[in-house]
Parts: C-alpha cells; structure tokens; sequence
C-alpha cells in the first residue's frame, strides 16, 4: 500500500512473474520451496576450474598477487580481473517488504534472493544480496558507500519512503557506479510504456491528457515525475493520497516530495479528481476506486491499477463500467500485466556493460520507449507458448510485452547502452550491432551454434519446399527463412486457404511467395513428368501407372519429386506426420548417397559446448555395419562445425567387462570404423560416464584412444539415443537442434511432430545449407 510513510510494490518482479492465472499459494508449499534441498534461491558458482594444485594456485596463492597488483595500479582493471563488471548488489533495509512493512533485514532477506534470481534468470547478472540492519540515512548511506569496489551496480530495496528518496539521491551523487531504486523507477518506467501506448491506441496527445495519481509514496511519486518527462503537463496532475488531494495550501500530512505536486483545484477527494480524468494511475490500495469513479472518467479512459496483489479496481468490474477502458494491473491473470522484471534486469545489463557511472534519466527514457516499441512489433509464437497458447497482438490488452518475451533483452539492454554512451556517463563505448549479437548469445547456447548455419545458408538462396504449407507454423517460419534470407520457401497445400491465412496472419513477407497446390497441377507438364518419374523409379517395386498418377497429387509425393527433379533444392516435412511415415517417401524417391546410411543427429548445447547424439530418429536396431556408417558421417558433421570429432561408440560395457549381444555388436562397429578411416579418433565399447572422465581413463585404461572427453555420441539402439537426448532436453540444462537428417542423396529434414517455429527454422536453414553443393558430406 502506498502511503505517506512507505512505497507502494504497485508492481513487485519479485511476486509474480508467472505467465499462469495466479491461484492462492499456499504457505506450506512456500515454505517447503524455499527451505527443501539447498537453503534459499541462489548460489555461487565458480567459473574457473579448481581441481588441481595448478588450479589453486593460480586461484588463490601464489597467483592470485598478480592481479591485485596489476588493480592496484589502476582500479579500473578491477572490471577486467574481477566479477565486479557483472555484479550487482541488492541493498534492502527491511523497512517496507512488499506489502508488510517494516519487518527487518533478516525477514526480508527473501526477497533480496528473489530479486537476485531474477537478474540472473533474465539478464544473466550475478547478484549478492546485502541487508543491513540500519535505518538511519547517514548508516545507510555510509555502508552502501563503502561497497563500491566490489559491485558494478547498486539496486535499492523494500527502503521505506520519504528515506529512500533521500538515500538514493545522495548516493547518486556520491558514487561513481550505477544506484537505482527499482520501488521507484521501475514501475515508472514499465507504466510509462504503458502509457505511451495506451495514448497511441486512444488517439490522445500526451501535453493534453488529465491525470489522476491515487497514492503518494516512492512509486507513486517517481511514476509521476517519469509522466512529466514523457510530456504530461504538470498543472495536469493531481496527487491523491489518503488525506485526499494534495492541493497547495494544504498542511496535513505533507512532505516537500509531495509539495512538488500541490495543485490549484477545488477537488478535495480521488471521486471529485476523476471526474473528466483521461488517466489514473494507482499506488495505492485495494478498493480505491468504484464503478462509478471509472464511468465519470474522459472518453477512453486509460486506468493503471497497479497496487498488488489486489487492484484499486478489478479488471472485471472496471471493463464492465467502461467498455471503451484501457486497462493495466500488477498481476499476471489479466492483461496488461505492469511487471518491474521487464526493467531492471535489463536496465542492469545495458548499464553494466558499457561501465555506465549512473544510471540517469536519458537511459531510463531509452528503456521505457524501448519496451513500448517492442510492444507494437509481431509477438512470435516462442512468446504464446509461454503463455498456454495465447497470442498477442498490439492493442488495448495489449499494449507492453511479456514478462517472458526473450526479446526484451535484446531492445531494452542495448537502448539503455546507447543512452549512456550518448548523455557521457559510460566509461567505454561499444559496437551496437555486435553487443545486440552477443546478447543474442548471453540469451541462448543455440544461437551460437546456428548463427554460422544462418549466414552459410545465405550465400546461395536455396528453394526449399515444405509439404505441409497450410500449417501456421510452416508459414510463420517461412516469413522468418524470407525475411533474413536464409531460403526461399515453396509452400504446398490449398492455395486459396494458405493465402487467407497468410492474410489473417499478417505475413506480409510471404504474401508474393509460392504457393502450389498438387492437386491443380493435373493438367499440367509437372504433373506428367512427375507421374512418369515416380512409375520409372518404382515399376519394379509393384507400382503401376495409375498408382504412381493418383500418388503424385499427395503432396509428400509431389514434394519428393520436386526435389528429385531439380524443381526445389530441399524438402522439409513431418510437422502432422510420425517421423517413420514421414521419411518413408522421401527414402523411397530421393534415397540415401551411395554407401551411406539415413540417421538423425540431434546436436546437444550445453554451457561447455556441444555434443553430438546419433542415431536418434531412423534406426531402430543397427547392425555393425550400420553403426560405422553412423558414426561416420556423423563426424563428418562435427567437422562442419570446426568440431575435431572424439567419437564414443555406447554401450552398458566398458572395454568387454560385460558380455551381451549389443557390446559385441557395438565393439564390431568400432572395428569397422577404424579400418575405414584409421585416422578417426574413435573408442568402444565404452560407457557414457567413462567416455567424459578423462582422469578415469588414464588411470583405468591408459590404452584408450580418447584423450580427451567424446563429443560425438553413437547409441546402440533408436531406444537409447531418442531417450537420452529428451531426457538432456527436459530435466537437464541442455538445448536441442535438431534432428539433422544425415545420408540422403538431396537435402531432406524431418521435422519432429508438433516442433516449435524455431526448430522449423532451424532444420530449414540446415536444408539449405546442404543445398549449397557437393561439398557436404553430411
């Protein structure tokens, strides 16, 4: 609640980021979260090895000297030997805990974890969480002070108004690295996106627009100010807090924050305010304002209702007043959700990364337009996924991202870095585009790895044709494959119906794309030619005439046979259809390359690296020679990504200490391999946690030819390897492309059913860039 004496949480990261309707926790299961396994949310992790005595010696001492002297002669070398350019301190008195008030450091240590979590979670920034037990501003300012060597940044919290307004401004002046009170300016940034947008969609400019503030502490008073450099008039707004409305003259319960805004009116209540309002903004309380407060409001009324978890009003019964309201709350059930994780995390991270002194208006500025813009882009379906399915498009429900949006960091992060470096308060200047592609990086392993694959995939502009063009999906990649120019895309299927749903869609890239229909190509010299082709290719194999006529108008057919003939480049399919059904033709019409063996890899990302697993989707029980042929071209593939392959042929038996019928098997194809390519560094029969324990085998089995850990993954069986990769992909901290499809004689991908828009992307960009040329031995 937001009151003379202490901030409102109007819209508190720390309690609701979940993209699910909020239900009642309940205080066992709370409890049991944050006290189960290892205490509390956050750990610290080392990020250099410490194994040896090599390790601890340049760790600690000896070593460790080096560094300190080198700081030592210039502080700022601290940034470059230390963690301190990616550490943040959550600073917290205890004094006004989301909505229970002052409870103290220890009880609100919670919190400060929380808050940590989430810096990491979306902006990976390391945080330590400091709570001091001091309540008196000159303590307060002095331990804070005294804790710039070690952190990049200072985020304020859960300190209690009118003290924290004074803490952070003293502090600003007398550091020389980013403070930011996030109860203040991170709902005012979130909410003056908001604004700016719920003004666009209401056809009202910002110098004209009457605005009501229910609520009078940090969050209330520093929205307000952030309105009034967006371009809201000041003598347009009135403060309301709960003695009513500040007017100048007024005596009761003010302080010199709320004097800034005592206005000349004849309104003395939040009922008599509202009234020919255009905006309302509440960091207050649950309750606050009626029906009829919001039916006395201008034409398209803009209501922020962002006290938490209850609302000033509730969503339901301010839409029934109004039907015409634009309307934002703190929470996650309904829509516009003003959420202060969309700000600070990358707020940070932008600051952070060009050594920004402070953290001024013209960065806050640049982020709040950031997200607003971002806002009026095309939500992808990554986003929708996140949210059970439900999609989103600009306008009065929607008008701020997601919480979860991926994006966010890539707008936000680099506009608050161009706003520092351009108003002087970075120390060091960086290329945009480059930090825009690292952040792309910072944010998913598997950019890493598919980023070469895009821009390969683009010398040569391939035509790839995708059997089920009437899906969403299909044609939401094919935009993506046309717009960066990665392919482009011949979609099949109803004419007609996939150029309406191109429409609906707005796809604006694909409305010039192909679009073939099998079926209306009857008549035409395709459709013989292709009838023709398919008779010749399996005459002998019981296919007659008219079989081959009637098949060439399915368009898993028609597809193969435009890849056969030279008509596309490469096919992708399998999104309605079981991989074994989905291969079956182009196996029967393309074929594998001569001596090669169809397998899918799937390329494991984690944070070390990658990691390749065959064959995960064609063979259910290869024989000895079908493993060598895997393992082989498999290889072939790491190689392609500059990877030297260590190939580690799987089994539950280490070196014959078990007998069975697959270790014999698997200990065969490890014969084969090196006979056909001796110079391969290959090992089998070898479990999976010997093949990465480099100590293991020196010490075990010092004749083994891996020296290093495997990075290339055959499985015995289509069992072990599909449940293996899934298992990385779901309980572990791994990320999948894939499956590439290996050994077909033209570039073909089979797409898991169901698969997201990115994986469609990704097989396609993989599709093209075999289509590149012979080189590809893949």
């Amino acid at each position: 609640m937001a009151t003379d004496s202490k901030p409102s949480r109007s819209a508190e990261a720390v309690t609701d980021v979940s993209p699910v309707p909020k239900k009642k926790v309940r205080r066992e299961d709370a409890l049991a979260y944050h006290s189960s396994g290892r205490k509390g949310k956050i750990e610290v992790v080392p990020t250099k090895p410490c194994a040896t005595a090599r390790d601890l010696a340049l760790a600690y001492t000896p070593g460790v000297a080096e560094p300190c002297l080198e700081i030592a002669k210039d502080p700022d070398l601290s940034y470059l030997y230390t963690a301190r350019g990616n550490l943040v301190a959550v600073v917290s008195n205890g004094t006004a805990v989301l909505g229970l008030g002052d409870i103290g450091p220890h009880a609100g240590k919670p919190v400060m974890e929380g808050k940590g979590l989430l810096f990491k979670r979306f902006a990976d920034i390391d945080v330590f969480d400091i709570e001091i037990d001091a309540k008196d501003v000159d303590h307060i300012c002095a331990v804070v002070k005294a804790l710039e060597p070690t952190f990049g940044g200072i985020n304020l919290e859960d300190i209690k108004a009118p003290e924290c307004f004074i803490v952070e401004e003293r502090l600003k002046k007398e550091m020389q690295i980013p403070v930011f009170h996030d109860d203040q300016h991170g709902t005012a940034i979130i909410s003056g996106a908001a604004l700016l947008n719920a003004l666009e969609l209401a056809g009202k400019k910002i110098d004209k627009v009457r605005v009501v503030v229910s609520g009078a502490g940090a969050s209330a008073i520093a929205c307000t100010k952030f309105y009034l450099t967006l371009g809201v008039k000041r003598e347009n707004v009135l403060l309301v807090d709960t003695k009513g409305v500040v007017f100048k003259g007024r005596t009761e319960g003010m302080n010199p924050w709320k004097q800034e805004f005592a206005a000349e009116t004849r309104c003395r209540t939040l009922s008599e305010a509202m009234e020919g309002a255009d905006v309302f903004l509440g960091c207050s309380a649950k309750g606050l304002v009626t029906q009829r407060m919001v039916q006395s409001m201008a034409k398209d009324p803009i209501v922020f209702a962002l006290a938490n978890p209850d609302p000033e009003i509730g969503y339901p019964e301010a839409i029934e007043a109004r039907s015409d309201l634009i309307m934002a709350t703190g929470r996650s059930d309904y829509p516009n959700q003003v959420n202060n994780v969309l700000g600070f995390p990358f707020i940070f991270r932008g600051a952070l990364d060009v050594r920004a002194k402070a953290i001024n208006e013209a960065m806050k500025m640049a982020a709040a337009r950031a997200l607003a813009e971002l806002a009026r882009e095309e939500v992808p379906e990554s986003v929708s996924r996140a949210y059970s399915g439900v999609t989103f498009s600009f306008g009065r429900e929607y008008i701020i991202p997601k919480p979860l949006d991926p994006r966010v960091l890539l707008w936000v992060a680099p506009a608050v870095a161009k706003a520092a470096i351009d108003s002087g308060v970075a120390r060091q200047t960086i290329d945009l585009e480059e930090y825009r592609e690292r952040l792309r990086k910072l944010q998913s392993r598997t950019h890493s790895v598919m980023s070469a694959i895009f821009t390969k995939a683009k010398k040569k502009l391939a035509k790839i044709v995708f059997v089920e063009g009437h899906h969403p999906k299909i044609q939401q990649a094919a935009r993506i494959l046309r717009e960066e120019g990665i392919c482009e895309p011949i979609l099949l299927g109803p004419v007609d119906k996939i150029r309406d749903s191109i429409e609906e869609q707005r796809l604006d890239d694909l409305k010039d794309a192909s679009v073939v229909n099998p079926l209306d190509r009857m008549e035409c010299e395709d459709f013989e030619r292709y009838t023709k082709q398919l008779w010749e290719l399996r005459q002998r194999k019981g296919m007659m005439h008219d079989t081959a006529r009637l098949l060439v108008r399915q368009r898993a057919y028609f597809a193969a046979l435009m890849v056969e003939t030279g008509a596309a480049d490469g096919l992708v399919t399998g999104l309605t259809t079981g991989y074994a059904e989905a291969i079956r033709v182009p196996l029967q019409i393309i074929g594998t390359r001569v001596g090669a063996r169809a397998a899918g890899v799937y390329i494991v990302v984690s944070k070390n690296g990658f990691t390749f697993f065959a064959d995960c989707t064609v063979n259910a029980d290869p024989t000895p020679e079908e493993l060598a042929d895997i393992a082989i071209t498999t290889a072939d593939l790491a190689r392609y990504f500059d990877v030297k392959p260590r190939v580690a042929m799987l089994s539950y038996s280490t070196f014959g200490f078990a007998q069975g019928k697959s270790p014999e098997k698997v200990r065969a194809a490890t014969e084969l391999i090196r006979q056909r390519q001796p110079q391969l560094e290959v090992e089998g029969e070898i479990q999976a946690d010997i093949a990465f324990s480099v100590e293991e085998r020196a010490t075990e089995f010092p004749f083994s030819t891996l020296k290093e850990n495997a990075n290339v993954l055959i499985f015995p069986n289509l069992d072990a390897a599909n449940i293996s990769y899934q298992l990385l992909s779901r309980i572990g901290s791994s990320e999948v492309i894939g499956p590439v499809l290996l050994g077909m004689h033209k570039p073909v991908n089979i797409l898991q059913m169901g698969t997201s828009v990115q994986s469609i992307v990704n097989l396609s960009a993989f599709t093209a860039l075999r289509a590149q040329g012979d080189q590809f031995t893949f």
